[in-house]
């Protein structure tokens, strides 16, 4: 991907950017919560034929599955990645049709221009999807690098070695992404009881 010299010192450099997001009714720092109101999902390859090779893929398909039923509930928008879908197949059944797909050879979604287009309106990314420390880690360091408020569904994401997902969730965190649980996005979309989502949003996670 090609980067200007401004967001390559900044990934070298490993410094938090501050990220882009909701600000506070008195017009401090970006609230900390997730906001509905001008959040993006990302499903990042959740490929046929990589599916079968990822450390607890059933858990990461559910935690997926699970954010993506959330955001058609509560109007969230949807886009999804694949990588080479040649070579690895498109989307798993359960997850297609949940927003536009975009393809891609590079590992990093950001070195695809149409990602960069589709992502642009958005105030805040939650990102989930596989292989953690390649084709995510990679977009989350990209997306952070841009000044984008990032926040990765650790339960929501996979690699094939377990390892490879725990060092990638420690150096995106190193980086200024939010690492948190798919609940934790549902229930901070949420935000109250009193929500007319809040009963089917809810039963997605009993």
């Amino acid at each position: 991907m090609r980067q200007s010299r401004g967001v390559g010192s900044a990934l070298r450099c490993g410094r938090n950017v501050r990220p882009r997001g909701p600000r506070s009714r008195e017009g401090g720092p970006p609230m900390p919560l997730v906001n509905v109101e001008n959040a993006m999902l990302v499903v990042i390859d959740l490929q046929a034929r990589l599916m079968p090779a990822i450390h607890q893929g059933e858990r990461v398909l559910l935690n997926a599955g699970r954010l993506v039923e959330a955001a058609r509930l509560l109007a969230v928008p949807t886009i999804l990645t694949e990588q080479n879908p040649r070579g690895l197949g498109t989307t798993i059944p359960e997850i297609a049709g949940a927003g536009p797909v975009i393809a891609k050879m590079s590992f990093d979604a950001c070195g695809e221009p149409a990602f960069l287009e589709a992502v642009a309106p958005a105030g805040e990314l939650v990102i989930c999807g596989c292989e953690a420390h390649v084709c995510v880690g990679q977009t989350v360091l990209s997306l952070r690098a841009q000044g984008r408020r990032v926040v990765v569904a650790a339960d929501a994401i996979g690699s094939r070695a377990a390892e490879s997902r725990e060092i990638a969730l420690r150096r995106m965190a190193e980086h200024g992404a939010e690492i948190v649980t798919t609940e934790m996005i549902l229930f901070e979309w949420l935000r109250s009881a009193e929500h007319p989502q809040f009963r089917p949003v809810s039963k997605l996670i009993r």
